[in-house]
């Protein structure tokens, strides 16, 4: 967290009802709308400590919530659940520009045109009826010092790769033509309904290297297509630019299910209700033409050594605990408190 200055960095964190509801994308844009600059997204699948640490305040001091049992509610809320985190990046005073915009922890006391009044559903009369915490659907940090350890807390060293079975988890590259074509939420939509968990997505500018290693067969196979300069074409479509990468957790055969879900590499023969059939609009014929390479939104893993590849490719050696296989998701039975 050296040189990070989180006096104009605040961390985002959409909470387990604003997944369930499907308002992530709704949240963050809303953000963008209002002058900030949202950066790193990253789906996690929250573990007790996380919440424990982000929630220390209201664990700590017992005279401010009148909650009983918080440790239980929060674990209930919170572990196992997805929640997407978001960077930032604004002036000095992002954080109290952010809390405003949010607005009151309980969205019936939230003013109109504030994220909590506009998209929320719940009370804190109805949260406190029923013993639970009220649902508020978004936390951004408090001040600096919360930035920064909120920070550590979900993008930091405690994040561990507990499972390493790349038999039944492949990587989900959406290449930056899904990115610029605003696919990727539809793209990973579609594997979703095909039964399998997503997790762990993050937002992702390209360097070269992590190009060539993603398309080493191509460069050693260059020969296949004399008429293209094939690193040209990579740096050309890959380097500086933005693509979205995710983990697919399921059984085993994960990887040949879901590369028969993206469909044939080139849109027009791939077929009728695969990813590429019915949201591409490139073909081979014309990229052959234009001498570069057919756009075709995503990349999933062919096997699992080609997973642990792509893995260390985009999310790099240190990161590796991210495999472990998320826990199903639960019906949402309590919310959140005001953070």
């Amino acid at each position: 967290m050296d040189g990070v200055d989180f006096e104009r960095w605040a961390v985002i964190l959409c909470k387990p009802d604003a997944v369930a509801r499907g308002l992530v994308p709704h949240i963050l844009d809303t953000m963008a709308a209002a002058g900030f600059t949202v950066s790193d997204r990253m789906d996690v699948v929250a573990q007790p400590w996380q919440a424990h640490v982000v929630y220390r305040d209201l664990l700590a001091d017992t005279g401010r919530c009148t909650v009983r049992d918080l440790p239980a509610h929060i674990d209930a809320a919170y572990a196992g659940q997805p929640v997407t985190l978001a960077l930032a990046h604004g002036g000095p005073g992002i954080h109290a520009r952010l809390r405003e915009l949010i607005g009151h922890t309980d969205p019936t006391r939230a003013v109109p045109g504030t994220i909590r009044h506009d998209l929320g559903e719940d009370s804190l009369a109805v949260a406190r009826a029923e013993k639970r915490l009220v649902r508020n659907l978004v936390h951004t940090s408090d001040d600096p010092a919360g930035a920064r350890r909120e920070y550590g807390t979900w993008y930091g060293p405690g994040r561990r790769l507990q499972v390493d079975d790349f038999e039944c988890c492949a990587v989900v590259l959406c290449k930056p033509d899904a990115v610029e074509r605003g696919l990727v939420d539809s793209v990973l939509g579609r594997i979703t309904d095909a039964g399998v968990t997503v997790a762990n997505r993050v937002d992702v500018t390209v360097q070269p290297w992590q190009a060539h290693v993603h398309y080493w067969d191509l460069l050693v196979d260059a020969d296949w297509f004399p008429d293209r300069d094939i690193p040209a074409c990579l740096d050309e479509v890959y380097a500086g630019k933005q693509v979205t990468v995710a983990l697919a957790h399921g059984e085993p055969g994960i990887h040949a299910r879901l590369r028969q879900l993206i469909g044939h590499f080139d849109p027009p023969h791939a077929a009728a209700g695969t990813i590429r059939g019915d949201l591409g609009n490139d073909n081979l014929r014309a990229a052959l033409d234009d001498k570069r390479l057919v756009q075709n939104l995503v990349h999933i893993s062919d096997d699992a050594d080609a997973a642990r590849r792509d893995f260390g490719t985009w999310y790099g050696a240190r990161r590796r605990v991210l495999l472990t296989a998320p826990a199903p998701l639960l019906p949402l039975q309590i919310s959140h408190t005001s953070r």
